[in-house]
């Protein structure tokens, strides 16, 4: 089953790292932040948390679109936190937090959970899950760390890392999905967009990156 409407696709996350993602896949997103006060949501389990705050988000723009009757809107929301060592890491606090983080989780492993809500707003329904990625660190400097949250990159992202930007530099190898590292798995959104009676096909923009023409399937 597909659509025979057009698609358009809302991504509730201000990251430029999803977007990013997104459109080297061949799929133009339109962005509208969500807005949700992550502090809000508390739980001890870290695929359930990721899930709950990313539907928070995906609930939170689907409250602020109109459906219409020429256009499916799909809402997709995320959100990531590392597990390590017994506790559930979001962004860091500041500076001194990221630092003492990486001291920590320098030559060791951790897990990377990123939740999706996938909501369609015509037809009311939702599909969602969690995507899981090992993630081994480096056993890096105090000089490398030091220079690393000097950057500002690791204040900025869950589990004070990144794999697509100067952190990838401090990982020796993941377990899984990269893209659950960046914040989206692509897999992933293949298998909800399913869920929902839609290929991922059915998103593809008419130019893809590097310019070559794409024919739509759907």
């Amino acid at each position: 089953m597909t659509t025979s409407l057009p698609l358009r696709l809302v991504l509730a996350s201000q990251s430029p790292a999803r977007r990013k993602l997104l459109q080297a896949a061949g799929i133009e997103p339109d962005v509208l932040v969500s807005g949700v006060d992550e502090s809000q949501v508390v739980s001890d389990r870290a695929e359930e948390l990721c899930l709950e705050l990313a539907r928070l988000k995906a609930q939170a723009v689907l409250g602020r679109l109109r459906a219409t009757p020429d256009e499916r809107t799909l809402v997709l929301g995320c959100d990531s936190v590392l597990a390590f060592d017994g506790e559930i890491l979001g962004k860091p606090a500041d500076a001194v937090d990221a630092t003492r983080r990486w001291q920590r989780m320098r030559g060791r492993s951790g897990v990377l959970h990123t939740g999706h809500c996938l909501i369609d707003v015509v037809h009311e329904s939702r599909a969602e899950a969690v995507a899981s990625t090992t993630v081994h660190f480096a056993d890096v400097s105090d000089e490398e760390i030091a220079a690393y949250v000097a950057t500002g990159e690791p204040l900025a992202v869950a589990g004070a890392f990144t794999i697509d930007g100067l952190g990838g530099a401090f990982l020796t190898g993941i377990e899984g999905d990269p893209g659950t590292v960046v914040g989206l798995s692509l897999p992933l959104l293949r298998t909800l967009l399913g869920q929902l009676g839609l290929r991922v096909t059915d998103l593809w923009t008419k130019v893809a990156p590097g310019g070559q023409e794409i024919e739509h399937l759907g």
